[in-house]
């Protein structure tokens, strides 16, 4: 059984649904008792199309980035306010507070703002780290070297996602993820459908190891010049897991053993193009999870009957080639809702 350290996942991470109400300083509150201040947060209207918008508390609450396209860093103070000790503070923009339209909020704790110099690295990075769930966000100035960055998570990252924040086209999201490599050279870009590619040296030749990722002299994760951010994420049993599963084109479909019932879940095919598609437990939907997201897309949210949420993982419920195609290859992020049998030995339920 898949005992774990964290009782408590909303403690590392949480989702706030919400409609907007176009007013400034609009305080979103998380459900229940939390007390979760997060540090990274990532924001998507629903009933509308509008860009994915990202910040984190290294960067401040002007800066954002956008996973959809290829845009660099903006600043503006018109969208996050504040990150708070229970949720956050939105202002007028449309992409985090539109009138009357719903919208979500993925957030993910770090340090609660506070940095660190890390020079485990062969350059100095930026650190906060939340290392009782695998979570840091890094900051560094491009060297136009090979270079190792400290990541301050003190086990190997599995999911490793870099952005140049100042540079749009032709830099791309990169994200490196263990399950979905076969060599140290594989990568995905997040704002895109491709599968998965590969480019010599990419990573500086290694995979994450338990202080530091590799980085190549490259445009897209290292270049002179230019400021760079990774989110680094390492597996913590019952809370977290990246991994990847085979497809099976069935509605009885898939089952991918987690450890804990999922509260998000972002899929993507590896050996061939798809969208990356985020679920989550808090918009309406009731096994079925059924209301669809795209990190790589603009769109509004749209409604498939994907995937049900069980207590130790999530199976899917449709044949669809974008998460259950058969034979076909995929990659997967995922956090808890709860845990399967916590640290107590107590098991949940399922939903």
């Amino acid at each position: 059984m898949a005992y774990t350290n964290i009782d408590d996942p909303s403690a590392h991470f949480q989702i706030a649904a919400y409609t907007g109400n176009g007013t400034d300083n609009t305080a979103i509150t998380y459900d229940g008792n939390s007390d979760m201040q997060p540090d990274f947060l990532w924001f998507k209207l629903r009933s509308t199309t509008g860009n994915h918008v990202l910040f984190d508390s290294n960067r401040g609450v002007t800066k954002y980035i956008r996973s959809n396209t290829t845009a660099a860093e903006t600043t503006n103070g018109t969208l996050l306010k504040s990150f708070d000790t229970d949720g956050f503070t939105v202002g007028t923009s449309a992409n985090t507070n539109y009138n009357n339209q719903t919208l979500v909020s993925w957030g993910w704790k770090a340090n609660g703002g506070t940095t660190s110099s890390n020079t485990d690295g062969s350059i100095t990075s930026t650190v906060q780290a939340d290392t009782d769930a695998g979570f840091s966000i890094v900051t560094w100035a491009g060297t136009a070297s090979a270079e190792t960055i400290g990541h301050g998570l003190g086990v190997a990252p599995k999911v490793v996602i870099i952005r140049a924040r100042d540079k749009g086209v032709p830099t791309s999201w990169i994200v490196f993820h263990k399950d979905g490599s076969t060599s140290d050279d594989d990568y995905f870009i997040l704002q895109g459908t491709f599968a998965k590619n590969s480019q010599a040296g990419l990573f500086n030749n290694q995979y994450p190891s338990s202080t530091v990722f590799g980085v190549a002299n490259d445009f897209w994760v290292n270049s002179a010049s230019t400021n760079y951010i990774a989110y680094c994420f390492a597996e913590k049993q019952g809370y977290s897991k990246f991994g990847k599963y085979v497809g099976n084109a069935n509605a009885n479909g898939t089952f991918v053993y987690t450890g804990f019932k999922p509260a998000w879940v972002m899929v993507k095919r590896s050996d061939g193009t798809s969208d990356w598609t985020i679920l989550d437990s808090k918009r309406p939907g009731y096994n079925l999870i059924n209301k669809r997201l795209v990190a790589n897309s603009s769109a509004a949210e749209a409604t498939y009957n994907v995937l049900d949420f069980v207590s130790n993982g999530f199976k899917f419920r449709d044949g669809d080639g974008i998460w259950n195609g058969s034979g076909s290859n995929y990659i997967y992020m995922a956090f808890a809702e709860n845990p399967f049998t916590t640290s107590t030995g107590i098991p949940t339920t399922a939903r």
